[in-house]
C-alpha cells in the first residue's frame, strides 16, 4: 500500500479518536483515497482497511478497557448509532456503547454504503448509510 494512502488512513483514525471528524467525513475521506471497506475488531484489537486491489493496512484499535457484553442488543447498538449520526456521540463513546451492546466487530462497506455489526454468536445488525 502506498505511503500516501497509509497517511490518509492514519489521519482519519486519529481524527476519529479525537472526535474532530464525524463518521460521514471519515468515510468520505477514505472513499476519496480509494478505501473500499474497513473492519474494526474489538477483540483483536485492530482496524484493517482494504483497497479494491487487495492491499491492506492495519492499525491498533484503541478500544476502552471494558468487557464486551455477552448478549447482543441491537436496540442499544442502534441507539449508539443514532447518537453518532446526530453528532451527540463521538467515536470513543461509540466504542463504549457498542461494546456494552455486545458488539465484537463491525465492517464498514464503503462501496456498499452500509455497516455490518456482529455479536459473539454471529448475530448481525446491518445499518444503511443515511442519505
Amino acid at each position: 500500500m502506498q505511503e500516501s494512502l497509509k497517511l490518509v488512513i492514519e489521519q482519519c483514525a486519529h481524527d476519529s479518536y479525537a472526535g474532530t471528524r464525524n463518521f460521514g467525513e471519515i468515510v468520505g475521506a477514505l472513499a476519496a483515497a480509494g478505501i473500499e471497506s474497513y473492519r474494526a475488531d474489538y477483540r483483536a484489537p485492530a482496524t484493517t482497511y482494504y483497497t479494491p486491489s487487495g492491499h491492506t493496512h492495519t492499525l491498533p484499535l484503541h478500544a476502552p478497557d471494558i468487557e464486551i457484553a455477552d448478549a447482543f442488543d441491537p436496540q442499544a447498538l442502534q441507539a449508539a448509532i443514532r447518537g453518532a449520526q446526530r453528532g451527540e456521540v463521538k467515536y470513543p463513546e461509540f466504542l463504549k456503547l457498542s461494546m456494552a451492546a455486545g458488539c465484537v466487530s463491525y465492517i464498514v462497506w464503503i462501496a456498499g454504503r452500509h455497516v455490518s455489526y456482529f455479536g459473539r454468536r454471529g448475530e448481525t445488525h446491518t445499518e444503511r448509510f443515511p442519505t
